[in-house]
Parts: structure tokens; C-alpha cells; sequence
């Protein structure tokens, strides 16, 4: 069905939606290259939210070359959207181009595209096919896929800890366990999240910023805290610069409110029966605010709730070839009752980086929850 000459050019699209990775949230990240008679005329990715998509972007560049687009081939690493947005459908933009054919990596997830794109360039007689490098390009857009189908964002929960699945010393000390390289590259993995999460006993212990600071980015992500009694330091470092997103209990002091809200900080109060921050609640309020991926740093305790009640959807974990012994976990849940009642997980990459050990693991479509509870 596909040419290698096809891969060759779909590849090409991937390599450009890459190039939006930190700066078409809540968008996904799409790239198209249009070919005429062997010759690729155009090339383009998504712009940030309200300019110019993909496909209008390598629809320009052809035209700015000086090439005209009728007749061409089409290769966009998601179905061209149907419907008008903050920008006019990429799929009237094809048609009126008079492009010959049409291949699309993988349908769009969105209920206002999810197949109506590709049935409105049919419908105009273009040659539509979909398929060519679906897992690719679902992977490049895991987050706006999961916000689409789940109502949910995509959550990654980074770790770093040594070969004893130690984060730190009892004292709390924690800095550094693993090497720079290690700590870049989850730089590297804030900068592509478009908000990153952290609890309030990881504010109290280490003051974070929750920035990217150790790649170039031109987007920080949204900052987000689960404080349930807005028991953050006003001096605090998350509260310096673009103001967080605080989730909160009911019982929160109203004094608190006012001081924190004078300082900028969005509050949100979702509470469970417990007192506590309804976390799956949470997850939903974040996709409506547009968050494709969450990308988690946070304690054990924190790290414990969010599995437990199933807010995980992948661990990226740092190993340090060194032992701690009796110091903090990564998580704290209850240990099951049997071994085959634990979570299981699926290691999705291994990657050495200086002395460290990434792992990137994924949780088996075992409802997490209910197994840890």
C-alpha cells in the first residue's frame, strides 16, 4: 500500500512536527511535506495555538518557492482537521490547493475531526490513504490523543533514585543523585509537558521552581500544585513568575485564599470525601484547561496517591549506580496481598545517559487502582 519513497517522506513529516514539540500545546504537534513529480515543494509544521497549521504551512512554503501545489502529494502526520477552530480546516485548504493525494500517518482523535477530515477530501476527489507511521505519529501526540479520547492528559511521573529505589537521605537531602546528564534530559522531558505537578511536601522539603532551565525551550509549561490546605510558603519559588495552578480541600483557609490570589495563584478546590484533593477530578479539570501531557515531580506520598488512584500512565525513572540503603522510596502505597495483585508495567525504553539508566515504563491496561487499594 505504502512506497519506501512514502516512509521516506512521512519520516520527513515526523522530523518537522518534532520541530513543534514545546510550542503547538494545546495543538498537536503535525508536520506535512507536499512532493510534486519526486520533488518536495513544501514544507511546514504546526504553529503555535491561533497560527498557522501544518498543512497551510507547507502550503505557503510552496508558493513562496515559487512551486504550485496542484497536483501535489500531500504527506501530514495527522488527518488534516474538518472543522474551524481558531484557524480555518486544513482540509478546505488541500482542496482548494487541487492536491492530487492525500497521505495521513493516523486519524485525528478529536470527535470534531476523527475521520470527517479525510471523508471531505474523498468526497473532493483527492486519493486519501491513512496508516503510514500511525505509531509514530500517535506517540509524537500521546498526550492530545489521551485528552481526546480520555478526557485525561497523558501523565508521566519522572523519578530519580539509586539501584535501591532510594530518592534521598532520611535528612531529606536529594541533590544529586543522579548525574547531569541524567538531570538534563529531564529537562529535556518538563520542557515537552505543557505543565508540570508537584505537592506541597515537595515545596516544603525543596523549594522548587518547576522551570526548564537545563535545554532551551520557548514555552515554560504551566506549574501546577496540590496543596490541599494552601499551606505553601509565600516566599515560595512556585509562586515567582507565571502564577500556578493551585489545587485545593474545601476546609482551606479563606485567609489563605485571598493572600495566595492577591499573589496571582489560579486556585481550584476539588475535594474527595477524604479532605483531600480529588486527584482523578483533577486530571479532568487540567484536560479542560487544554493539558496534553503532565509531567509529575513529586514525592513519595504524592507519587503513592496518584498510582493508587490509577492517575499514572508512565513512569520515567533515573537509576544511579549507587545504594542509599534505608532512605525514602519512590512511592508509598500498601503493598498487595499477593504478588500477582501487584501493578505490572511494561518497559517501554532503556537508555544508558552518562552513568545513569532511563527507563521509561508503561502500566499494562490493569486497572492500576483497584490494585493497589
Amino acid at each position: 500500500m505504502f512506497s519506501q519513497t512514502d516512509f521516506t517522506h512521512m519520516e520527513r513529516a515526523l522530523a518537522l512536527a518534532s520541530r513543534g514539540m514545546y510550542t503547538t500545546t494545546p495543538n498537536p504537534r503535525v508536520g506535512c511535506v507536499l512532493v510534486k513529480n519526486g520533488e518536495v515543494i513544501g514544507m511546514g509544521f504546526t504553529q503555535p495555538a491561533g497560527q498557522d497549521h501544518a498543512e497551510v504551512r507547507a502550503l505557503k512554503d510552496a508558493r513562496a518557492r515559487g512551486k504550485d501545489p496542484r497536483g501535489a502529494t500531500a504527506y501530514v502526520t495527522l488527518e488534516p482537521c474538518s472543522h474551524f477552530g481558531r484557524t480555518p480546516p486544513c482540509a478546505h485548504a488541500l482542496i482548494d490547493a487541487r492536491v492530487e493525494k492525500v497521505i495521513a500517518a493516523m486519524e485525528d482523535p478529536n470527535p470534531a475531526v476523527s475521520g470527517r477530515g479525510l471523508t471531505m477530501l474523498r468526497d473532493a476527489g483527492v486519493d486519501v490513504r491513512c496508516g503510514l507511521l500511525a505509531n509514530e505519529a500517535h506517540e509524537m501526540n500521546i498526550g492530545f490523543v489521551s485528552r481526546m479520547t480520555r478526557r485525561r492528559p497523558w501523565v508521566r511521573m519522572k523519578v530519580a533514585a539509586t539501584l535501591d529505589g532510594r530518592t534521598g537521605l532520611p535528612s531529606g537531602e536529594s541533590q544529586w543523585i543522579t548525574g547531569e546528564d541524567a538531570r538534563a534530559d529531564g529537562h529535556a522531558w518538563r520542557a515537552r509537558a505543557c505543565a508540570i505537578l508537584t505537592g506541597i511536601g515537595t515545596v516544603r522539603e525543596d523549594d522548587p521552581q518547576l522551570t526548564v532551565r537545563a535545554v532551551d525551550t520557548p514555552r515554560q509549561p504551566q506549574r501546577v500544585l496540590i496543596d490541599s490546605r494552601l499551606d505553601v510558603p509565600m516566599h515560595a519559588r512556585i509562586l515567582d513568575g507565571a502564577p500556578p495552578w493551585i489545587f485545593h480541600a474545601a476546609d482551606a483557609d479563606p485567609a489563605r485564599i485571598d493572600a495566595l490570589r492577591d499573589k496571582g495563584a489560579d486556585l481550584v478546590e476539588l475535594s474527595n470525601e477524604h479532605g483531600k484533593v480529588d486527584l482523578p477530578a483533577m486530571l479532568t479539570a487540567l484536560a479542560d484547561r487544554g493539558i496534553n501531557e503532565l509531567h509529575v515531580e513529586a514525592g513519595h506520598k504524592l507519587n503513592g496517591s496518584l498510582l493508587r488512584e490509577g492517575c499514572v500512565d508512565e513512569l520515567l525513572v533515573y537509576l544511579a549506580p549507587s545504594l542509599l540503603g534505608s532512605s525514602p522510596g519512590m512511592f508509598d502505597f500498601a503493598p498487595p496481598a499477593t504478588l500477582d495483585a501487584r501493578p505490572h508495567l511494561k518497559f517501554h525504553r532503556i537508555d544508558r545517559l552518562g552513568d545513569d539508566l532511563r527507563i521509561l515504563a508503561r502500566f499494562a491496561e490493569a486497572n492500576v487502582a483497584s490494585e493497589l487499594r
